[in-house]
C-alpha cells in the first residue's frame, strides 16, 4: 500500500482533488472529518476545548459551533496554536490506528491518501512517503472562497493564518497547479496516478 499526503490551502481545490483520488480506488483519511469526529461531545478533544475555549463555543445540543471558534481562533494567534495543540495529536493518534487497519487488511487497498490541509504544520510527513500540494495563487484561492460564500476578509484572515504556498513548495514531492480548468486538474492527478502505480 503506498501512502501518499494530499495538502493544500484555503479553496485551493484539495477535496476535489481527494474525491477523484477515491473515484480512482483510493482510500482516502481526512483529517479534518477526523478532528470532527474527535470533538464530539464527551470525547477527549471536545472536553480540551470546552476547559479552555469555555462553553460559549457550543450549540445548545453541547456539539461545538465550529463557526464560533473559527471566528475566535483566526482572529488570535494564540488561540489558534492552542486548537492544533489540542487537536493535532490526537489525530495524528487516529491517522495512524487507521493506516495500520488499512494496512492489516487481507487486500489492502492500492493507494492510501492522508488529506490534510495542515499536512506539513501537524507533522504528518513522516506518516506518507510523498506529499502532493495542490498549488493556486492567493488571488485565486480568495475569489474561490468568496464564490463559495466567505466574506473576502475571513479568506484573507483564514489565508494569512496558513503557511505560504512558497514555504509549502519545499515539502512537496508533487505539486498539482489548480489555478486552471477541472479538466486541466484531472489531467495532472491522471498522470500522477499512473506514475504511482
Amino acid at each position: 500500500m503506498r501512502v501518499i499526503g494530499l495538502t493544500g490551502g484555503l479553496a485551493s481545490g484539495k477535496s476535489t482533488v481527494s474525491s477523484y483520488l477515491k473515484e480512482k480506488g483510493a482510500e482516502i483519511l481526512d483529517a479534518d472529518l477526523i478532528a470532527r469526529e474527535l470533538m464530539a461531545p464527551g470525547q477527549p478533544a471536545w472536553l480540551e476545548v470546552v476547559r479552555y475555549f469555555g462553553r460559549d463555543v457550543l450549540n445548545e445540543d453541547g456539539s461545538i459551533n465550529r463557526q464560533v471558534l473559527a471566528e475566535r481562533v483566526f482572529t488570535r494567534s494564540e488561540d489558534l496554536a492552542l486548537l492544533n495543540a489540542i487537536t493535532h495529536p490526537l489525530v495524528r493518534q487516529e491517522i495512524v490506528r487507521r493506516l495500520n487497519e488499512l494496512n492489516n487488511r487481507p487486500t489492502p487497498p492500492p493507494v492510501a491518501v492522508v488529506d490534510a490541509p495542515l499536512l506539513i504544520e501537524a507533522g504528518l510527513t513522516d506518516l506518507v512517503e510523498e506529499v502532493w500540494l495542490v498549488a493556486v495563487e492567493p488571488k485565486i484561492q480568495i475569489e474561490r472562497a468568496v464564490a463559495r460564500g466567505m466574506a473576502a476578509e475571513e479568506a484573507q484572515r483564514r489565508l494569512a493564518a496558513q503557511w505560504p504556498l512558497d514555504k509549502k513548495m519545499v515539502y512537496a514531492t508533487r505539486v498539482i497547479d489548480n489555478n486552471g480548468s477541472r479538466e486541466e486538474m484531472k489531467k495532472q492527478v491522471d498522470e500522477l496516478w499512473l506514475q504511482l502505480l
